[in-house]
């Protein structure tokens, strides 16, 4: 038998179908080696889910959270709004080893994993209305999954009038596609009903002006404080990632307490408010299995970085 040339097609197919794969991400900023001096209870939420999934699947975990010598994710730098042709897929503002930009999305192949990943679960707090920071600044780096242009040696990486004649032209409608297509996407938040800092009518003690605090109109109370998470949701949506309602879900943990009394040991122990997370856990699980594979070999393939791929860079 004549041996199989490296550029033949290989004849061995696969004899049974690879595990589901999903990713699952702590998005608090909180950290035990950080100022906080704890871990957040966004971890220990991930953790769980983890351990309540099915034991065949292939469980990715990631914490976002910020730590002392830890990069950070950079932010967008809005480069669609130039052309959609210049928000490059994956995002190539930025690139792994970078010493002068160290990026936490690419240091953590973030790209690669949400591509190699059939479904994905976020699990955070809700800070002031809306995600933390961390989670928000992932999201609009992954602007470029939405119609990112996979083809940057097209523009030389970064040429803007490139970039805008390729928009314009033919080629573009065959180019721009929703490249995390078909995954599905689980959000759950948590916020605390105010602490112990409201006076009982949704509205906070210490305020000089009361008459300015509209306590009928604030936002977000109850089940609708996962309106938090809404833009992710919807930007998930837009880029046909499905979101199904049942896999966004909020809790409250810690109401009328100080937070010094509102950690992940305290957390464990208000089993009614854990209750909407392990539902969502089961409903998160019932719906992959329900789906089945979706990411492909070449998806990840996609997803590698063009940018600094000789390894670390100053520049």
């Amino acid at each position: 038998m004549s041996a199989i040339g490296e550029d033949q097609e290989s004849p061995i197919r696969p004899t049974e179908p690879r595990p589901l794969r999903v990713l699952l991400v702590a998005a608090s900023q909180r950290r035990q080696h950080s100022c906080p001096g704890l871990d957040s209870k966004a971890r220990a939420l991930l953790h769980r889910m983890a351990a309540a999934l099915p034991a065949g699947w292939q469980i990715d975990t990631e914490d976002i959270g910020n730590e002392h010598g830890k990069p950070k994710i950079q932010s967008c730098n809005a480069c669609v709004s130039s052309s959609m042709a210049l928000c490059v897929w994956p995002c190539n503002c930025y690139g792994p080893h970078s010493e002068k930009q160290p990026d936490l999305m690419w240091d953590l192949d973030l790209y690669g994993r949400l591509a190699r990943a059939d479904a994905w679960a976020f699990v955070g707090p809700v800070n002031w209305y809306a995600p933390s920071s961390n989670l928000k600044c992932m999201f609009d780096r992954l602007v470029c999954m939405n119609g990112g242009n996979p083809r940057p040696d097209l523009i030389d990486k970064k040429d803007t009038r490139k970039a805008q004649a390729l928009e314009r032209s033919p080629l573009w409608k065959d180019l721009s596609k929703n490249h995390l297509s078909g995954r599905t996407a689980a959000f759950f938040c948590y916020g605390d009903d105010g602490a112990n800092e409201e006076d009982g009518a949704g509205r906070p003690k210490n305020l000089e002006h009361p008459e300015w605090f509209d306590a009928k109109a604030h936002p977000q109370r109850g089940k609708d404080e996962r309106l938090a998470y809404e833009g992710l949701v919807w930007q998930c949506r837009y880029s046909d990632i499905e979101v199904p309602d049942r896999l966004w879900r909020c809790t409250n943990f810690g109401a009328g307490k100080p937070f010094a009394d509102d950690q992940a040991d305290d957390m464990m122990a208000e089993k009614e408010a854990l209750a909407p997370f392990d539902e969502w856990v089961e409903n998160f699980a019932a719906h992959v299995a329900g789906k089945g594979v979706i990411a492909t070999v070449e998806d990840e393939r996609a997803a590698k970085s063009t940018t600094n791929t000789e390894g670390p860079q100053k520049a």
